[in-house]
């Protein structure tokens, strides 16, 4: 065989990846055959050109992007589909340490349901985990209405705590461009932006709920932010989504700076949704996914869209390319795969016939306008049951879990359910984790549980549980060995093999 038809096959092959990931997994699935050149043919780069979009296909399941070594945000990626590092503790582990040594994080604060005391870290609370400055720091929000900055191998405070005027139920984002920033929402009513290059962290800047008109449902922030290219991305439990043009920079003592700008913001619903479903409860309280250049989240009346933001940085505004009706409550992230796909998952509240139609766990597509229902699975057991963590890729399967404690495991491709195993605690909120072919999953009695999933068709085994007390409902971080979750007895913890 020639040379020039051999690298013609590669090529071939190449484009094949390039058009459908599921043709190509991972780079080496380019096989170089016998005799055939890898030299580049002449003009041409070695290097692949940059990808011009907001949100590279390629970078699904992989760290958000290269600038900050860490986990820094809710599922870690635009995709929201990165887990963390391992290695996996396949054996039980040790608390190493548990922030505050001793109490709890507590405050008061009022919802639809009143005033109560809220302890520790809840849905999604996941915390982050990066290396800046020779350290690995782990930040989180939590339910004692401040942000907290701490040493991942001592769970000692690196920075003195940030008070906001509420609880925090969502997770943090750290700037993935390399800016010493911190972006947070809060029950104030403000999503927060906090330098953290002064001896203490410094608020530059925060974003009201009431900032734009009309708004829905409540003042929280549940979501955490995607920053892009300078942007802002952040849906609100006032009903709407939001654009912010950062303008990060430094001042003349190399201090960070932010010259913040709403450039865009459109309600989460529309007339249709509220004729549907007969209420006002259409808050955001998901975290927006990023694919290519369309944003894709929900909200709490079940409408799931996608909005265009090819055109924003030459100031064309966004324009809505994909609307679903799931029904009900959609809460959980919605999860993006290489190819495009959407998985979605719903709660089941209002037992509607749609929400019964069209079932709680979905593969969508949204290039399919009239009929993008690839294919579903029902969790349907009155009066509360379905998806309150988002579903995680892992391998040629979709891992969910329900309210009631169900554990699934479906075949992407088909939505065939290849495994399903129920928690011995009960429910469970927190979103699935799988680092080194292994699940971490806990529940609202407290226990923290293992599962080899190495093999996607058969029922994973347990590996090891621990109890740790109180309602587990942040999802955990995986970091080199060791995961960091809160829980609702009020503390936050870090497990790993010494």
């Amino acid at each position: 065989m020639t040379g020039g038809l051999s690298r013609s096959i590669i090529a071939l092959t190449a484009a094949l990846c390039l058009i459908s990931a599921a043709a190509c997994s991972n780079p080496d699935d380019v096989r170089v055959l016998p005799g055939a050149s890898t030299s580049p043919t002449p003009g041409s780069s070695a290097a692949p050109a940059a990808y011009a979009g907001f949100s590279d296909p390629a970078g699904v399941g992989k760290p958000y992007g290269t600038k900050v070594n860490g986990l820094l945000t809710f599922r870690g990626n635009p995709t929201r589909s990165y887990f963390g590092t391992g290695p996996a503790l396949r054996t039980k582990p040790t608390q190493l340490w548990r922030f505050p040594k001793s109490g709890s994080l507590c405050h008061p604060s009022t919802d639809e349901k009143g005033t109560r005391i809220w302890c520790g870290s809840g849905w999604t609370g996941q915390p982050a985990v990066f290396e800046r400055d020779g350290r690995t720091w782990v930040v989180f929000g939590a339910y004692d209405a401040k942000v907290h900055f701490l040493d991942a191998n001592t769970g000692e405070r690196i920075l003195p705590d940030f008070p906001t005027g509420d609880i925090i139920k969502g997770s943090v984002t750290i700037d993935p461009d390399g800016f010493p920033l911190v972006y947070s929402g809060s029950r104030d009513n403000y999503y927060h932006i906090i330098a953290i290059d002064r001896g203490k962290p410094v608020e530059l800047w925060k974003l009201s709920a009431h900032a734009v008109s009309p708004t829905k449902w409540n003042d929280d922030w549940d979501g955490a932010g995607l920053i892009i290219d300078d942007y802002l991305f952040e849906g609100g439990e006032n009903s709407q989504f939001h654009i912010v043009k950062l303008n990060r920079g430094y001042d003349a003592n190399g201090k960070v700076t932010v010259k913040p700008k709403l450039v865009f913001n459109a309600p989460g619903w529309d007339s249709e949704l509220l004729k549907a479903i007969g209420d006002g409860m259409v808050s955001i309280e998901n975290s927006v996914a990023i694919y290519q250049d369309t944003v894709y989240f929900a909200n709490s009346g079940g409408l799931v869209q996608g909005w265009d933001i090819s055109g924003l940085k030459t100031g064309k505004k966004p324009t809505r390319v994909f609307r679903f009706w799931t029904g009900d409550d959609t809460d959980a992230s919605i999860t993006v795969d290489a190819d495009g796909f959407l998985y979605v998952g719903s709660e089941f509240e209002r037992n509607n016939a749609r929400s019964r139609q069209v079932g709680q766990m979905m593969k969508l597509d949204p290039r399919n306008k009239t009929n993008p229902l690839v294919w579903s699975q029902k969790d349907q057991h009155p009066p509360k049951s379905g998806i309150w963590g988002s579903p995680a890729l892992y391998k040629d399967i979709v891992i969910f879990d329900t309210h009631p404690g169900d554990v699934l495991g479906i075949d992407r491709a088909t939505g065939e359910v290849r495994w399903k195993f129920r928690v011995p605690g009960g429910e469970t909120w927190q979103s699935p984790v799988v680092v080194d072919d292994v699940l971490y999953l806990g529940d609202c009695t407290g226990v923290m549980r293992a599962y080899d999933v190495a093999d996607t068709h058969a029922e994973p085994k347990l590996l090891w549980s621990m109890k740790i007390g109180g309602c587990i409902e942040s999802t955990p971080a995986a970091w080199n060995g060791r995961i960091y979750f809160g829980t609702r007895a009020g503390g936050i913890v870090a497990l790993g093999n010494r």
